[in-house]
């Protein structure tokens, strides 16, 4: 018969007291897999080796107090992701906040609940869970804009720039940060459609006869195709993004003719950020315009291939859209 691995959340638990951690013990036993430690130091030995999911930390304790083992966990890059949760005897609001300020995520006072431990563990398990999923959907969307990004543009660069200029665009349209954050991270995938259309389109030195660019219209429905559609969130507007990306203000792009707000927010800021780098980059078909025959373009396409509110605000950027261009150029 196989032995099954423990999969259980591995937790560390740190007290000078061997009677609060027998405790502890008890009430966690059955859900988790434990380690312990009756010092500070040794706690930071063992976090650093084992990785806990979690730590349970006491404040009083000789020598390395909480507060100290919370700050050197919290400098080490190794360490600093795992939550910490003091467990104590202070109960006074100044312990608290001083607990939180260090970095602890939550604060229990002794004597204990094992129903408010067992709570709270199982709520900041929850959210490293929800950071995990999110950062690795994120890393899958940085991966897939870069995939396609060697299919046009062996150097990756182009998607890190525009990404830049449309979430420097997007706040100075007002966006909220975390919407403008969400559309740095779903920028990338704007093109991802392209892995979908042969290189001999792609790479063709000179322009695309009528059959090649109708195989190059296909790639907004290609790219909203591999990414699908999604309730809400970073996948949402990285398809939203792929499929209207190049649509115009007044309803000539491709691929549904939409025109001025029928096109979403996040798309039109993209189209203004993407032809910017493309028309300022070499490309098989033409070399690089200057900076400023670029924005004169753009100023030009206001109200046709722009929607004007947001040409209005991007010109302003042009300080920062160079310092963006000189800090992710090509090699």
């Amino acid at each position: 018969m196989i032995a099954l691995e423990d999969d259980r959340p591995r937790l560390l638990l740190v007290d000078d007291e061997p009677t609060n951690l027998q405790v502890l013990r008890h009430i966690l036993q059955a859900d988790y897999r434990l380690l312990f430690a009756t010092d500070g130091a040794r706690a930071i030995e063992i976090a650093q080796r084992q990785r806990p999911a979690l730590i349970l930390l006491d404040i009083m304790m000789p020598q390395l107090d909480g507060y100290a083992v919370c700050r050197a966990l919290k400098a080490d890059a190794s360490t600093a992701p795992i939550p910490v949760l003091f467990v104590t005897a202070l109960n006074n609001c100044e312990d608290e906040a001083r607990g939180l300020n260090e970095g602890a995520v939550d604060y229990i006072t002794k004597p204990v609940s094992a129903a408010v431990v067992r709570a709270r563990i199982r709520t900041h398990l929850s959210l490293v869970r929800v950071d995990e999923l999110r950062e690795t959907r994120l890393q899958i969307v940085q991966r897939l804009g870069r995939a396609a990004e060697y299919k046009d543009n062996e150097t990756g660069m182009h998607v890190i720039r525009m990404s830049h200029y449309a979430y420097c665009l997007a706040l100075a349209a007002g966006c909220h940060r975390a919407w403008a954050e969400d559309l740095l991270n779903a920028a990338p995938m704007h093109d991802v459609g392209k892995i979908g259309v042969p290189d001999a389109v792609l790479g063709k030195p000179g322009p695309l006869d009528a059959q090649e660019w109708e195989v190059m219209r296909r790639h907004p429905a290609m790219g909203a195709e591999i990414i699908g559609q999604h309730p809400s969130g970073l996948l949402q507007m990285a398809y939203s993004i792929a499929l209207a990306h190049h649509e115009k203000w007044d309803g000539s792009g491709y691929p549904h003719q939409l025109a001025g707000e029928a096109i979403t927010l996040e798309a039109r800021i993209v189209a203004i950020a993407d032809v910017f780098d493309a028309l300022t980059t070499r490309r098989p078909y033409k070399e690089a315009w200057t900076v400023e025959d670029s924005m004169a373009h753009i100023q030009a396409q206001s109200g046709q291939h722009f929607d004007p509110r947001l040409v209005a605000l991007f010109v302003p950027l042009l300080p920062q859209l160079l310092e963006i261009r000189q800090r992710w150029a090509d090699d």
